[in-house]
């Protein structure tokens, strides 16, 4: 029974581990900025694989990895780290991690139009009514009729956005980097060990951010994060439960089920992560947004089913 359904039990995991991490980060984010919670949640996790892989495989390093597994998992890691990680995080400054999670489950249809494009792979009648559901639930989220008043006053539009733009988009893009990563992810990874393919993700995304934060110089950001007792209390937390467990349940979710599967498994975030965000962060909760939360993970059920 496990063994047959090993991805889908990994990847229900993956959701609960990227659940905590969400919530961490959206308070280290706030307290020290995306940009170095980034970068350190990174060096973290570079330390923890370094001396986990030495123990356990007698190499600090994956050399045993092919140029095929280097070339297209660094390909995936800076991707979904650099840019996908980058501007999901950056969300979190100007939206609730329990909406970014929300936009984050429309990672299943993205990573089925990118294995469109790649893999050729075409969609059905059935994968188009479940974009269809899901990109409204979504809506339903999002969006709020304007009040009758502001109506009256000529303006033309009839909805607008109940969180800010900049939040939205951000989450959006972050969403496409992690489909994207994942869907070459597990191009990249083959056979290979399951454990090393995430140490090159980690290993790339470290350089690319090391790169990043050289070019733009915020050092200096990221050394008074460092120093900043509470943020890197959620960065370690965060770090321990993302770019460590999770990332690495996330590879093994793939390796034993398809991506469409595992992506839509780990999509149920939005559903887990309204109790906590009421529960700790006393978050208000509209009928709205619970009704939208459900339909956005029927359609990415539907969309694999």
């Amino acid at each position: 029974m496990i063994n047959s359904h090993l991805g889908e039990i990994v990847s229900l995991l993956t959701a609960v581990c990227w659940t905590g991490t969400a919530l961490a980060f959206q308070q280290a984010s706030r307290k020290a900025g995306s940009l170095s919670v980034n970068i350190i949640r990174l060096l973290i996790a570079f330390a923890i694989y370094a001396v986990i892989s030495y123990f356990v495989r007698g190499l600090v390093f994956p050399t045993d990895a092919t140029a095929f597994n280097w070339i297209w998992l660094s390909i995936s890691g800076l991707i979904g780290f650099v840019f996908g990680d980058y501007f999901l995080f950056k969300s979190y400054e100007h939206i609730s991690a329990r909406i970014s999670m929300l936009i984050f489950s429309l990672s299943p249809p993205f990573a089925a139009i990118i294995s469109w494009f790649i893999l050729d792979e075409t969609m059905n009648l059935k994968s188009i009514l479940a974009m269809i559901v899901t990109l409204g639930g979504i809506v339903l989220v999002v969006t709020e009729k304007k009040k009758l008043d502001e109506r009256k006053e000529g303006k033309r539009n009839n909805l607008k956005f109940s969180f800010p733009i900049k939040g939205l988009v951000f989450a959006l893009l972050g969403t496409i980097g992690q489909s994207t990563g994942l869907v070459l992810s597990k191009y990249g990874m083959g056979d290979y060990n399951v454990f090393a393919a995430t140490q090159i993700r980690i290993i790339t995304g470290t350089v690319g951010f090391v790169i990043l934060i050289s070019l733009i110089k915020r050092w200096p950001k990221v050394k008074e994060a460092a120093t900043n007792k509470s943020a890197m209390k959620f960065i370690t937390i965060g770090a321990i439960f993302g770019p460590f467990i999770g990332v690495y349940l996330s590879l093994l979710a793939v390796k034993h089920t398809t991506v469409g599967i595992a992506s839509t498994i780990m999509a149920i975030i939005p559903v887990l992560i309204i109790p906590p965000a009421m529960i700790l962060y006393k978050e208000k909760v509209s009928l709205k947004e619970i009704i939208g939360a459900l339909i956005t993970v029927s359609g990415v059920i539907l969309f694999f089913v």
